[in-house]
C-alpha cells in the first residue's frame, strides 16, 4: 500500500495508529526538553571575545548586526586586518553572516585546526570511557578530512553533535546557487560518508554540483551542503514536531540573506529538511526561485499556495520510499501536514525514477538527480515530470539558465 491509495478506512487506520504511537511515547518518555549546555560553548566564547575586541583601535561591530553592515565593515579593512580577525576570532568570524566568504573559509580552517587539537587530546584522556575516546578519534579524523585544501567550509560549530556547511564551486562568481537542506540525524559525524556517500549532505551537494555542470557546462554554479542546524536525532518525537525545523528555518533564512551577489538560489530539501524549507518559505529572499522537496513528510501546510512564496514549488518521491507510509496530517503540532506529491497540494511533481528509496535521490545517474540539476541551472523545460503529460512544466519559461 502507498499514500496514493484512496481508501478512507486505510487513512483512518493510519491516523489512529500514528496517534496511538505518539501517546505511548508521551506516556513512557515524556516530551523531550532541549537543555542548554552548561557554560558557554566555544562559539559563544569566540563571539563574546569579538564583542570586546578591537582592530587597530576601532571597536568591532555587533556580531549579530545585519549582514549588509558587517559586509561594509569587512570591506573597510585591509587584507591583513581581515586575516587577523579570522585568526583571532575563528569561530565568530567563520559563522558570521556578512563576513566575506573567503574570510569565513580562512576562519573555519583555523577553528577546525583548534578543534582537531582538542579531540586529539581527548583521545588519550584517561577520564574518558573507551567509547568517548573512539568518538574523539572519529571527530579528529573528520576534522582532518575537512581541512583538506580543496574544501571550503562556510560554517562550523563543534558544540554538541556539531554543525557545518560546505561550498562546492565559487560562491562569489556563481550564476546560480543551490542549497541542499538535509533531514534527521545530520551532524558532524554524518555530514559525509564513505559508504552510501550520496545519502550524506556533503555527498548530496557534491553530486548535485557535478550534475549541474553536466546539465549546463556554461553556467557557473555553486552548491552549499547546509547542515548548519540541529536536526532531530532519529525518527522519534522530535522528528514528528516542527521545533527543530523552526529553528532551522531561521538559520536558513539568515544564510540566504547573507549570500554574496544576486544569483538566483534554489533549495533542495530532503526528508525533514523539507519541513525546514516549508517553515522558511514565507520569509525567503526574492532571489530564491525554487524549492524542491524529495521524500518529504510534509511542509507544515495543506497546499503549496499556503507557503506564501514566489518560488516555484517542486516535489518528488520514489515509489519505494518508506516515507509514503507516514500519515500525512498535523494534529496538535504532531505531523507535518499534507503530502507534497498529492494533486491537492499543488506542487510541480517531478519524476524520481531510479532514486533508490528514501536516501537515494542524489545518486548519480538517477532521474531524480538530473531533475534537481535542471532546476538548479534554471533549465525548466527539460525536467521530467511524474505525469506523462508534462504538467509540472506548465506556465514556466523554456529556459532560465544563463
Amino acid at each position: 500500500m502507498t499514500s496514493f491509495d484512496t481508501s478512507p478506512q486505510l487513512n483512518v487506520w493510519r491516523a489512529l495508529l500514528a496517534l496511538a504511537v505518539v501517546f505511548v511515547m508521551l506516556a513512557t518518555t515524556g516530551w523531550t526538553a532541549l537543555r542548554n549546555q552548561r557554560g558557554p560553548t566555544a562559539l559563544e566564547a569566540s563571539v563574546t571575545a569579538w564583542e570586546h575586541g578591537r582592530i587597530d583601535g576601532r571597536r568591532l561591530p555587533d556580531a549579530q548586526s545585519a549582514p549588509a553592515r558587517l559586509a561594509r565593515f569587512f570591506a573597510s579593512l585591509s587584507d591583513w586586518q581581515r586575516t587577523s580577525l579570522a585568526r583571532r576570532y575563528p569561530l565568530a568570524v567563520g559563522n558570521m553572516n556578512g563576513a566575506p566568504v573567503d574570510v569565513r573559509y580562512l576562519a573555519n580552517r583555523a577553528a577546525l585546526r583548534k578543534a582537531r587539537a582538542v579531540e586529539r587530546l581527548r583521545m588519550h584522556d584517561k577520564r574518558l570511557s573507551p567509547s568517548g575516546k573512539r568518538e574523539a578519534g572519529r571527530r579528529a579524523h573528520r576534522y582532518d578530512s575537512m581541512l583538506d585544501p580543496d574544501r571550503h567550509i562556510l560554517a562550523f560549530d563543534p558544540a554538541g553533535s556539531g554543525k557545518v556547511a560546505e561550498v562546492f564551486g565559487n560562491l562569489n562568481r556563481a550564476d546560480r546557487v543551490s542549497v541542499v537542506v538535509p533531514g534527521v540525524d545530520t551532524e558532524l559525524l554524518t555530514f559525509q560518508r564513505t559508504d552510501r556517500k550520496y545519502s550524506a549532505p556533503a555527498g548530496m551537494a557534491e553530486s548535485l554540483y557535478a550534475a549541474e555542470h553536466e546539465a549546463s557546462p556554461g553556467t557557473r554554479t555553486a552548491v552549499i551542503a547546509w547542515a548548519d542546524y540541529t536536526s532531530p536525532d532519529g525518527l522519534g518525537m522530535e522528528a514528528a514536531t516542527a521545533t527543530r525545523a523552526a529553528d532551522g528555518a531561521v538559520r536558513l533564512n539568515a544564510l540566504l540573506r547573507a549570500l554574496p551577489g544576486r544569483a538566483p538560489v534554489s533549495l533542495f530539501c530532503h526528508s525533514y529538511g523539507s519541513v525546514v524549507c516549508g517553515l522558511a518559505a514565507d520569509h525567503l529572499p526574492v532571489r530564491v526561485t525554487d524549492i524542491a522537496v524529495a521524500g518529504s513528510p510534509g511542509m507544515r501546510v495543506e497546499k503549496a499556495a499556503h507557503l506564501n512564496t514566489s518560488a516555484h514549488v517542486w516535489a518528488m518521491r520514489d515509489a519505494d520510499d518508506w516515507i509514503q507510509d507516514v500519515p500525512y496530517m498535523e494534529v496538535g503540532g504532531l505531523g507535518h501536514g499534507a503530502d507534497p506529491v498529492s494533486a491537492a497540494f499543488g506542487a510541480r511533481v517531478l519524476s524520481a525514477r531510479g532514486a533508490q528509496g528514501h536516501s537515494g535521490y542524489f545518486v548519480p545517474g538517477t532521474e531524480s538527480l538530473r531533475n534537481f540539476a535542471e532546476i538548479g541551472v534554471g533549465a525548466y523545460r527539460t525536467v521530467a515530470c511524474a505525469a506523462e503529460n508534462g504538467t509540472c512544466r506548465a506556465g514556466l519559461s523554456e529556459a532560465v539558465a544563463a
